[in-house]
């Protein structure tokens, strides 16, 4: 009897401790996701606070089309007002995320795109560094959006493998959504002349 009694003891030490160092990796995997999305608005914060010298140095050196700069302008401060904090990581709140900044990436394009019509602002050496810049900040951007993918890839299999599944319901542990390509992306531009 006391050989049973402490073979099921060391048992169920064993699975406590299996318990705890289950508990513990998803911790490690949740706050790995936390810390990814930091980055990923970090990255996006970057951009909108160079947009504003943009704007600034394309308005004094052309005469130029208020309504795109007004556009600029609105899309980035809509944009600074969505905030998703890592708590908060619902599929829905992302898409919001991602709606207001592709709303100031789609502004950005029209922006570069009537700026082709000022010679003088092309060659503006505070234009083409702050162009520069602003092409660093958005491939940072993709850069960020992928390892917050990649987090959330590792996160979301831990927490629906078996036994994880489990122990991570019981703890409030869910599957967490990433960031999508947006719609339409799946087809090619068409570029004509």
């Amino acid at each position: 009897m006391k050989v049973i009694g402490l073979i099921l003891l060391i048992a169920l030490v064993v699975v406590g401790f299996m318990g705890c160092n289950g508990y513990n990796s998803l911790v490690k995997e949740d706050e790995n996701v936390k810390k990814t999305w930091n980055n990923v608005q970090s990255e996006y914060q970057k951009r909108n606070d160079l947009v504003g010298n943009l704007v600034n140095t394309v308005k004094g050196a052309a005469k130029f089309e208020q309504e795109t700069l007004t556009r600029v302008i609105e899309a980035r401060s809509k944009a600074t007002s969505v905030n998703v904090s890592p708590e908060n990581l619902t599929p829905e709140n992302i898409q919001k995320f991602q709606a207001a900044q592709g709303e100031v990436s789609s502004a950005l394009s029209r922006l570069l795109a009537v700026v082709e019509a000022y010679p003088d602002l092309k060659a503006n050496q505070n234009y083409l560094q702050l162009q520069g810049q602003l092409e660093g900040i958005e491939n940072d951007i993709r850069a960020s959006r992928q390892t917050f993918n990649t987090a959330i890839n590792s996160y979301n299999n831990k927490v629906r493998s078996f036994p994880m599944n489990i122990l991570g319901g019981l703890f409030g542990f869910k599957a967490k959504e990433g960031f999508q390509a947006d719609p339409g992306a799946d087809k090619a531009p068409k570029v004509e002349f």
